[in-house]
């Protein structure tokens, strides 16, 4: 397949260098946008067309479009970082490309290529490259986080897959997802919610599995936790994801294990990475299920040493404790961090290209 071309219709109001400038010296996560942003049509009849860069703006959705009826959507994270020499890199966006097309099918929408996928990415990052924050230093996390999504539009009230789609990208300068990057965090378990189950859209990056989670982060919240974890849907029992990140275990023996990929986990390009990253340095991964009960018997007995939770916006974090109803296992003023730091190096050090990139894992984007 040929190169997708993009047009790009700039704006005429940008945002001031100045303002620009401060905003990138503190840019929170996920509050302020770039200029612009691309935006690519499907219809049943012309398939993807008129893609183009164009300015960041305000949607037009008929108010019996199907997103906001049926949540027919799905989208992706993933980020630009900027190297040292000033260029601006990606990492594995071809992941991000991979699990989109997945979750399209999943959700009943038309599957965007690979090549427009990071063509579009590439399009936005080139137009507005100076949104990319620079590191002022290696311990600065920094980075233009880039939000692809899907939306189902048209304007009919039945059940059924709709006959026009519109993809966009929008983009966003962050700093570090949690307060204090690199620090302990306790985590609720759900016990009265679940996040996924057998057959339904656990796999997939939707809305709808992020909207159903967050009555349980309100739950996390009151409890004075930043994030919740939530067992199966069948025996509640078996470990599998908190609202938005992977967990892995550490073991004393070495062993790294990550609940296996059940249909109901997402497939994070982060927990891939640290996989691979893990045999690195000598870590043997294993991917299988862990139960609630082996988690607290092994934090209780020491063969569990760490516990951490990955993902595109925090990257790797050091869970503390776990906070259920009836106890706490662990507690974050003795979490040993020191197998989750070393990876965390790892993988920031390969992104902002200050390590050799064996995996070939990082693609220019500007």
């Amino acid at each position: 397949m040929s190169t997708p071309v993009f047009s790009v219709r700039p704006t005429t109001t940008p945002v001031a260098a100045n303002v620009r400038n401060e905003i990138l010296g503190n840019p929170g996560f996920g509050q302020y946008f770039t200029d612009h942003m691309t935006h690519v049509r499907w219809t049943q009849a012309s398939d993807w067309h008129a893609a183009e860069v164009r300015p960041y703006g305000a949607l037009t959705v008929d108010p019996a479009s199907p997103v906001l009826h049926y949540a027919q959507e799905i989208f992706e994270g993933l980020k630009a970082y900027r190297h040292a020499d000033g260029s601006v890199w990606g990492f594995r966006p071809e992941r991000n490309a991979a699990r989109f097309r997945q979750s399209a099918r999943r959700l009943a929408l038309p599957e965007l290529s690979d090549e427009l996928f990071i063509e579009s990415i590439r399009s936005l990052v080139q137009q507005d490259h100076v949104w990319v924050p620079t590191p002022q230093d290696d311990s600065e996390e920094c980075s233009l986080y880039i939000r692809p999504f899907m939306i189902a539009n048209g304007r009919f009230l039945g059940v059924k897959p709709a006959a026009e789609v519109d993809y966009y990208v929008i983009a966003s300068p962050a700093a570090s997802y949690f307060k204090g990057a690199g620090k302990p965090v306790s985590i609720w378990l759900s016990s009265h919610y679940n996040r996924a189950a057998p057959g339904g859209t656990g796999a997939a990056k939707c809305g709808g599995n992020y909207a159903a989670s967050l009555v349980a982060q309100q739950e996390a919240s009151e409890q004075g936790c930043e994030q919740v974890a939530f067992l199966d849907a069948a025996e509640n029992k078996w470990v599998e994801e908190l609202g938005g990140m992977n967990l892995f275990f550490v073991y004393r023996d070495g062993r790294l294990v990550t609940p296996a990929l059940t249909g109901t986990i997402l497939e994070g390009v982060t927990r891939d990475s640290v996989l691979t990253l893990a045999r690195d340095i000598g870590l043997a991964p294993e991917e299988r299920a862990i139960s609630i009960d082996e988690w607290r018997e092994g934090i209780n007995s020491g063969e569990i040493t760490e516990v951490f939770a990955c993902g595109t916006a925090a990257v790797i974090t050091t869970i503390g404790a776990l906070v259920t109803e009836n106890d706490t296992i662990g507690d974050p003023e003795q979490a040993n961090g020191e197998v989750a730091q070393q990876l965390r190096k790892a993988l920031l050090d390969l992104q902002y290209g200050r390590a050799e990139d064996k995996h070939g894992w990082l693609m220019k984007l500007a």
